[in-house]
């Protein structure tokens, strides 16, 4: 009887699941527009109201796969030289997983960003040794335990502020996702000791029920 319920119970939130991810729209859209995921238009939404992405500029992609937020930074940096009358930009994307490969974008698969030598690595890639822009749609694998999540997504985040020293310009930009709970003041309060702006933003493509949400950090106060 147990099995039995269980079974059902499962059936029915992965029925429901795929119902939500066929009405999506987002979803449909990604299909259309050739993005790899629905992801994408969270980062087209947040670029198209403040402009973090401009023609010239060097964009760090921390947990790129499978490449969606490098296919939007490869159009908005033109990276691909498509516009010659505009500075030509740069793109890097970085993961555990392997990323399949994406014209206009440099990717280093399975790749621990945290790690001294992946460090030295795209140190080494970089145009000038530092980027304008570091993205992270990074997230760890799930434990299902909310609380534990979300520290260990903190702690993503925590170190991408330090990896920041080492390869941001000044007034550079950070954007992270990051999902709500008790330690989420803690990373904003870090952020704001080293940006002069920083703000919470939770974009349309972030479904409601979901507690993700991003920090956008701007003018890095870094040498």
């Amino acid at each position: 009887l147990h099995t039995t319920a269980g079974c059902l119970k499962k059936t029915g939130t992965e029925h429901w699941w795929l119902e939500r991810h066929l009405k999506d729209p987002f979803v449909k859209a990604t299909k259309r527009q050739h993005y790899r995921c629905r992801s994408a238009f969270k980062l087209l939404e947040i670029d198209d109201k403040l402009h973090i992405l401009r023609p010239g500029l060097a964009v760090l992609d921390c947990g790129a796969a499978p490449g969606a937020w490098s296919q939007v930074a490869v159009e908005r940096v033109n990276a691909l030289g498509t516009d010659p009358a505009l500075p030509t930009g740069f793109v890097l994307g970085v993961d555990l997983l392997r990323i399949s490969p994406l014209e206009g974008a440099v990717f280093l698969s399975e790749a621990d960003v945290a790690d001294p030598g992946t460090l030295r690595t795209i140190q080494s890639l970089l145009p000038a040794e530092k980027v304008d822009v570091i993205l992270s749609d990074m997230a760890p694998n799930a434990t299902g335990i909310r609380e534990l999540d979300h520290q260990r997504l903190i702690n993503l985040c925590l170190g991408l502020l330090d990896l920041s020293k080492s390869i941001l310009k000044p007034k550079g930009t950070i954007l992270c996702k990051f999902w709500d709970g008790h330690e989420s003041r803690l990373l904003q309060n870090r952020l704001k000791e080293q940006f002069q702006d920083v703000r919470t933003i939770k974009p349309l493509a972030s479904r409601k029920d979901s507690a993700e949400a991003y920090y956008l950090a701007r003018l890095y106060k870094g040498k």
